[in-house]
């Protein structure tokens, strides 16, 4: 049997993302090559809150596709096998029909829901939906490219190469 959970620190070994720019505290449920449902812990101490609304504080919708973006690349890293040593870093390429339903605000937990929907080559596409108690927030369609930042080469999954 497979891992399906992930931590905080295993995290961090699979995305090159870090403070304040890390968006997912942890990994909760992963099935290869179809879905990963991460959390985000919203808290007042975010960086971004002093600034945007300081009377009503609420989480923007941009970091709430990045954090959508970042648990696309967490499935994208552990389908593939890729890991940030490689050097090949998954790139945000497209967002497409998103959708903002309510606020996030702080004291919220964002459930991240990520379904792989395509992926050829290099190409991943997913279908992603951001929650707070059961209740839809943001969704999208993105897609994603595996690209080294260097000489622009595009990594293919051995088992998903065609």
């Amino acid at each position: 049997m497979s891992k399906t959970t992930f931590d905080i620190r295993e995290i961090m070994r699979l995305l090159t993302h870090r403070y304040p720019f890390l968006l997912v505290d942890r990994i909760t449920s992963y099935e290869k090559q179809k879905t990963l449902t991460a959390i985000k812990n919203v808290t007042f101490n975010e960086p971004f809150f002093p600034g945007h609304f300081p009377e009503l504080p609420t989480m923007p919708g941009v970091l709430m596709l990045e954090a959508l973006a970042q648990a696309c690349g967490l499935l994208a890293v552990l389908d593939s096998g890729v890991r940030p040593e490689s050097g090949f870093i998954l790139y945000f390429a497209g967002i497409d029909e998103a959708r903002f339903k309510r606020p996030v605000i702080p004291g919220d937990q964002l459930l991240l829901s990520v379904a792989l929907d395509k992926q050829k080559r290099h190409v991943w596409k997913f279908k992603t939906q951001a929650s707070v108690d059961g209740e839809l927030a943001c969704e999208a369609l993105m897609t994603c490219v595996l690209k080294h930042p260097d000489d622009n080469r595009t990594f293919v999954a051995a088992e998903k190469a065609e």
